[in-house]
């Protein structure tokens, strides 16, 4: 787990990337423009960055070379912003970024470039178990547990697992965990969503008197103890 600020003026995508990192297990901050994130980050410390670049009152350039000039280089910054060219990259990494993504981002992307930065950086971060009843995720070693047995999963599994855990005890439709799982639109033309649950479910649930994972007619699936 990091602690992150998020600076960005658009509320919309702020409280996306807010969202997404909380159910990562980082503790997040948001500031809507670059004047309140700097006095945010005049009273706490953060171990990771992410700028806007084009904002209210003090750009994301300005904000990360006032930073910088200040604090020096020990919590690394990730620039977002719509400007792609070569020039801007290059401005954004002269003002001290570590990192620059282009919106429209897969937050996944973000995800893992953040702990990227991280392991970079030497911060440590401890990814939290997940649980539901005797089911036990462990992000750290990329498997589950049933009962303290080693269930063994495929990349795809596990993702499908790890979204119905962070969202636990809340129906999530195909579209949604389509988009988690392949990062894509749900295809109307494809049951895939309804394979992989169904591998999923031959195994935490088969050998087991508890079923975890519901269907919620009308919906998709759930999951909770």
């Amino acid at each position: 787990m990091a602690n992150i600020l998020v600076v960005e003026d658009e509320e919309n995508i702020a409280s996306f990337i807010e969202r997404g990192l909380s159910e990562f297990g980082h503790e997040v901050q948001v500031a809507y423009d670059g004047a309140a994130g700097w006095e945010i980050l005049q009273k706490e410390n953060f171990e990771v960055l992410i700028l806007d670049v084009i904002m209210p009152k003090i750009t994301g350039l300005e904000l990360c070379r006032k930073y910088r000039q200040l604090y020096g280089f020990h919590s690394p910054v990730i620039m977002l912003t719509a400007l792609g060219t070569t020039d801007d990259i290059v401005n954004g990494l002269e003002a001290g970024a570590d990192d620059y993504m282009v919106k429209p981002f897969s937050f996944r992307e973000l995800e893992a470039r953040i702990q990227v930065l991280l392991r970079r950086s030497g911060v440590q971060v401890a990814t939290p178990v997940k649980q539901c009843g005797d089911l036990v995720l462990e992000p750290q070693n990329h498997r589950a547990l049933r009962s303290g047995k080693v269930i063994d999963l495929t990349v795809r599994e596990y993702r499908l697992l790890e979204y119905l855990l962070l969202n636990q005890g809340t129906a999530l439709s195909r579209q949604d965990i389509m988009k988690y799982v392949w990062d894509k639109e749900a295809d109307r033309n494809t049951n895939v969503v309804d394979v992989y649950v169904n591998y999923l479910r031959t195994k935490i649930d088969k050998e087991f008197d508890r079923k975890l994972i519901r269907t919620v007619v009308g919906i998709g699936y759930m999951i909770e103890a």
